[in-house]
């Protein structure tokens, strides 16, 4: 029976949605974190009757169609990359981006991942990373002799050395803009790698070109809310609830169907 199949595909596709949103409540309190939304499809339909077909030699048509589908599918599961809002942190080296852009983190292997993550510090030779000592691009070394770090809304570091007044320039943070990022495939630890649907990272100084500023000793919070995600939550086990009655309905069809021929 169809129904039984088209069903089915209704239950997984609410299981995947119930993942999706755990996933997302999971990571509530993580920096930096853009929540995931799951897209459905309906499936192929098999034509009994299509709308327009002729009846009669007065060219009578048919006003609308008899087709039944074949159920639904999961085609993507993108992620909403608006502003979380921004949180203090009082860390020197913490930096949030309030707008556009992501900073550009070069791996160990020497490729570039994206992060919205500001949760920086520095190393043992005084370079700024991040938790996991990955190099915050360009690649900025803080002075041992260091009082004191500020970091401007456009991104340029300064350091106030040992006996001196005057800050000197240390280098200028940049942030990457993509024309679609939410084409970035995510590798986890709060990381984004370029695809060639998300296309080439575009540089620019914080405050130009459309991206956005930074606010050090700060930090993004997860655009997850909690109240949304339990709504969403509830309305996809009620909807893997409403399949499961689907398919019990048509078990039922179906034995009386077969006890009908039993008799």
């Amino acid at each position: 029976m169809r129904a039984l199949q088209s069903a089915a595909t209704g239950m997984m596709a609410q299981e995947l949605n119930v993942q999706v949103i755990s996933n997302n409540i999971a990571n509530l309190r993580t920096t930096g974190y853009k929540r995931q939304q799951a897209h459905f499809q309906d499936l192929l339909y098999q034509q009994y009757r299509r709308a327009g077909t002729q009846t009669s030699e007065q060219q009578n048509r048919v006003p609308a169609e008899l087709a039944l589908g074949s159920g639904v599918k999961t085609v993507a599961t993108p992620r909403a990359m608006g502003q979380g809002n921004l949180t203090m942190t009082e860390k020197t080296y913490d930096v949030a981006i309030r707008g556009e852009g992501l900073f550009k983190i070069r791996m160990p292997d020497g490729r570039f991942a994206y992060s919205r993550d500001g949760s920086f510090d520095l190393d043992n030779t005084g370079q700024i990373v991040t938790r996991d000592g990955y190099v915050v691009e360009p690649g900025l070394i803080v002075p041992q002799n260091s009082t004191g770090v500020t970091i401007s809304n456009t991104g340029q570091v300064q350091a106030t050395l040992s006996g001196q007044t005057t800050p000197t320039i240390v280098g200028q943070i940049q942030l990457s803009r993509f024309i679609n990022k939410t084409g970035l495939e995510s590798i986890g630890d709060n990381l984004f790698i370029e695809t060639a649907a998300s296309g080439q990272a575009i540089d620019a100084n914080p405050g130009t070109d459309g991206a956005g500023t930074l606010q050090q000793s700060y930090l993004e919070e997860a655009n997850v809310n909690a109240v949304t995600e339990i709504s969403a939550l509830i309305a996809a086990q009620r909807a893997y609830e409403m399949n499961s009655k689907v398919v019990t309905a048509a078990d039922q069809m179906l034995s009386s169907t077969s006890q009908m021929f039993r008799g």
